[in-house]
Parts: structure tokens; C-alpha cells; sequence
């Protein structure tokens, strides 16, 4: 684990990205790669559409990290089981945070393939990687707003649909119900997925700053009638990911 680790913090980047379900047709030309396999502590995706890999990538010039894939709670790991990744990036000099997730969209004026920037988030979860840990952590800006202009400003400049709003996450596996569906667009969410928010909390705690993404996969249980399927979210996020690789290349140096 000693030289993977060395490998990571000598390329020196202060931005990562982790890639939801289906978006590593995002990572182009990586000049390296480390597989999570070398570091005991970090679980192995099992989830179609998780590489498994850190990529130690340059977009425009700027070096980065991509973690391609992550693991979930809905297989069976804590919250802190599934923020170790989080921990190893900072602990490599990660400064800014980039997540993104595949999501099912409960605002309908979404569409696949569409990306939402998120805005805030409801952790429906029923847990935080904090527990444990006497660490009270103010959220009132756990998505920077900074990151969110920036963002905003480039998609804007450069032609690519973002939409914002409230992520909800819950712990999956199982799709929501049209009534489960209807009862979170009440509560405000724009979308929803089963990641994110743990990492988010975490990196948060650790004074990451962090922006995050979701590629609008699907819509939820009750407004299509196409049946929901995760070949469905791998398909549409190989569709979706050339939008964003357009986005951070426009992004990245100004951060």
C-alpha cells in the first residue's frame, strides 16, 4: 500500500473526481492508474459500472485524480466503510472534491441524460460517517458556492444544459415507489440516488471543498413508463458523459 499511496500524492493534484454508475467513458488518456486493490482498507466495487481505480489524469493542463466507482451501503458497508476513499484523497493532498452519481430525476422538467449540479442534499439514509465521533459540522455550505459559479459560469459559456437542485439519498437497492416518489418531490428533491451523501458529509468534515453532479439516468417510479433497470443507468451515463468531460475541461483550470 506504501508505494500506491506514494504513487497518488506524487502526482501532487489538489482536485478528485469520483465517477457514479455508468461515467467512466469520462476518464480520457489516463496516464496512470492504481487499482483500489493496493490499499487493504478501501472495498472493491462490485457494482456493474465501478471500475475500481484511482486514474491520475490532465485536463486542460490541470492534474487530477478520478476515483472510478465507489462502494454503496446498500452492499452491506458503513458509512465509514464507504468514505475511506474520501480519507485517502485527502490524506494525498486532495483539495476540491468533485462527486457525481447517476440519479433517477423527480423534477420533470429533467430528461436522461440531462445533469443536474447539486445545490443541497436530504440524507434519507439513516446515517452519517461521522458517527461515532463527537463532531458537530455545520452543512449550510456543503455544496461550495463557490465551485457552483464556476460551474454554472462554464456550462453557460460553453453550451451544456445544467440544471441545480436538491439530491435525496437513500439506501437503496431497491427503486423507489410511485408513492415513495411522490412524498420526496414534496419534500423538495430534484433527484434521487443511493451515494453521494456520505462522501459529501465526509469531505465536508475533512474542509474538502466540494461540488457534486448527478447524470439524470432515468425518471423515478410513477412518471414513465419505461421500467427501471441499472443497464438503463450504465447506458445513459456513457450517453451523458461527453457533456462533462466538456464541462470540467472548461472548468478545471479556473478552479
Amino acid at each position: 500500500m506504501g508505494d500506491a499511496l506514494q504513487q497518488l500524492r506524487d502526482w501532487n493534484a489538489k482536485i478528485a473526481i469520483i465517477l457514479g454508475s455508468g461515467l467512466n467513458a469520462i476518464v480520457q488518456d489516463p496516464i496512470e492508474s492504481v487499482d483500489y486493490a493496493e490499499f487493504s482498507e478501501i472495498p472493491e466495487p462490485r457494482v456493474p459500472g465501478h471500475a475500481g481505480k484511482f486514474s491520475l489524469c490532465q485536463i486542460s493542463g490541470t492534474r487530477v485524480i478520478f476515483a472510478q466507482g465507489r462502494v454503496h451501503l446498500y452492499e452491506g458497508y458503513s458509512a465509514g466503510e464507504v468514505t475511506v476513499s474520501v480519507r485517502m484523497l485527502s490524506n494525498v493532498g486532495i483539495e476540491k472534491l468533485v462527486v457525481t452519481n447517476a440519479a433517477g430525476a423527480l423534477n420533470q422538467k429533467f430528461k436522461p441524460s440531462d445533469w443536474m449540479m447539486i445545490n443541497d442534499h436530504l440524507n434519507l439514509t439513516g446515517t452519517s460517517p461521522l458517527i461515532g465521533r463527537p463532531k458537530f459540522l455545520d452543512l449550510s455550505n456543503a455544496y461550495s458556492a463557490r465551485l457552483q459559479k464556476q460551474f454554472g459560469d462554464a456550462a453557460q459559456k460553453i453550451g451544456v444544459l445544467l440544471h441545480q437542485g436538491v439530491y435525496a439519498a437513500v439506501i437503496g437497492p431497491q427503486y423507489e415507489t410511485a408513492a415513495e416518489v411522490r412524498m420526496l418531490q414534496n419534500l423538495g428533491a430534484d433527484a434521487i440516488g443511493m451515494s453521494t451523501v456520505p462522501e459529501v458529509i465526509q469531505a465536508h468534515a475533512l474542509e474538502m471543498e466540494v461540488a457534486g453532479f448527478s447524470c439524470i439516468a432515468n425518471l423515478a417510479t410513477g412518471l414513465s413508463s419505461t421500467r427501471l433497470s441499472h443497464g438503463e443507468v450504465l447506458k445513459t451515463g456513457h450517453k451523458a458523459a461527453n457533456d462533462f468531460s466538456r464541462l470540467l475541461a472548461e472548468t478545471l483550470p479556473n478552479l
